[in-house]
């Protein structure tokens, strides 16, 4: 039987996901969260002329030949302008921020000045020069932030200096996380005979969270329809059911039987992918049900490849279609089956500046140390080739994962 490729199941996963409803946060509670609207500047910045720089506000007129005394009239400082005209042979004190006052067109910089009993000298200066226009920044009105942005601490410098107190921002998809099997217990656990810890909930739990999802995590069902089934329904208000393990089609993998009994639509549970080839996919009404083999390699790498394109896709995000960046193999690969293969790589960067990568050295699904120095996925596609030392290979970072 020809296997799913990984092409037509991530096409298969994402068709129909649509960003979801828009809510409305507080701007300090805006932090990695993706806007669902454009918005424009409620003011304009900065809202006068303003002082680049410490000095002394004149007239251009006064300081075309220099040196020049000018009478000091007053101070001009931020958030406390100087509220008189600057007139013939006058200056005001003033400093970074201030309004520049009426009637002066330039600042000069106070390391360009002598000050004494009211009096400046100015000995160096230029016309026009250290003002800020009002409007030079942005002006009221004017679109900066385009929705499907996620927001960062940039985009939130913009959005305060906008005047914005409240951004609409995409609802977080919820993810409910159910680990499944008999032999499976919580970390921290007395371990019995034949018992393993439970690891692969909190790898997940924080991509989810990392990708701007809200992780819901469900517990560990027993290997029988009934404990299957009634977690599963504990995560019903969930946008995505997130199962780990018992998506195989041995006789204790039991999910898609238990799930069925909930309404579950099966679209897939096959895929021509190496590691994670057990991959379920269905639906039950409107929640969407991605169903990971239990080995810890291949449950982070199926989601990194379906549950992220999931998540952006409902958050809306704004993402430029790119290609996957190149690396240089550090040794030689053999040809590669008829599975599309991600093999776990450690990079560095040599000295001209490319990235040179190469596979750990065991590619086992279940060793979670090597996954954990890997730091991309190298992309091979289904029957390629051999390839050299020094041959260039897709991969996919996982840097920030």
């Amino acid at each position: 039987m020809t296997l799913l490729s990984v092409t037509d199941a991530l096409a298969r996963v994402l068709d129909g996901l649509a960003p979801l409803e828009a809510e409305r946060v507080a701007i300090e509670e805006g932090l990695g969260r993706v806007l669902a609207e454009d918005l424009a500047a409620r003011v304009t910045q900065p809202p006068f002329d303003a002082s680049a720089m410490d000095g002394y506000a004149v007239r251009a007129a006064d300081v075309a030949s220099l040196p020049v005394r000018l009478q000091v009239m007053g101070v001009a400082a931020a958030g406390s302008g100087f509220k008189q005209r600057v007139g013939q042979g006058e200056a005001v004190r003033i400093f970074t921020g201030a309004p520049v006052p009426e009637g002066a067109d330039t600042v000069v910089i106070q390391e360009n000045t002598e000050e004494a009993n009211g009096v400046v000298t100015i000995k160096e200066a230029g016309p026009r020069q250290h003002i800020r226009p009002r409007g030079q920044d942005f002006r009221e009105g004017e679109v900066l932030l385009l929705a499907g942005a996620r927001l960062g601490p940039r985009e939130l410098v913009l959005a305060a200096a906008m005047n914005l107190a409240e951004i609409p921002v995409r609802r977080k998809p919820k993810v409910a996380i159910l680990a499944t099997g008999d032999e499976v217990v919580p970390p921290g656990s007395e371990l019995g005979p034949d018992q393993i810890v439970s690891s692969v909930p909190y790898g997940l739990a924080a991509l989810i969270e990392a990708e701007g999802g809200e992780a819901m995590r469900l517990g560990i069902a027993k290997d029988d329809i009934e404990s299957l089934a009634t977690l599963a329904r504990a995560g019903k208000a969930a946008d995505i059911l997130l199962t780990i393990g018992g998506a195989s089609v041995g006789e204790r993998d039991l999910v898609a039987s238990a799930l069925k009994s909930e309404g579950l639509e099966l679209d897939f549970a096959k895929i021509a992918m190496r590691p994670g080839k057990p991959l379920l996919y269905g639906r039950i009404g409107s929640q969407r049900v991605l169903g990971l083999a239990g080995n810890p390699v291949s449950a982070l790498i199926s989601a990194h490849v379906f549950l992220k394109p999931m998540l952006r896709r409902m958050l809306g995000l704004n993402e430029k279609t790119r290609p996957l960046p190149q690396a240089i193999l550090g040794v030689a690969l053999e040809a590669n089956g008829p599975r599309q293969h991600y093999l776990r790589g450690v990079s560095e960067w040599g000295d001209d500046g490319a990235r040179i990568v190469r596979p750990v050295p065991s590619q086992d699904s279940s060793l979670v140390a090597e996954l954990a120095r890997a730091d991309c996925l190298i992309l091979r596609e289904p029957g390629a080739p051999a390839l050299q030392r020094g041959a260039s290979v897709r991969i996919l970072p996982l840097d920030g994962d």
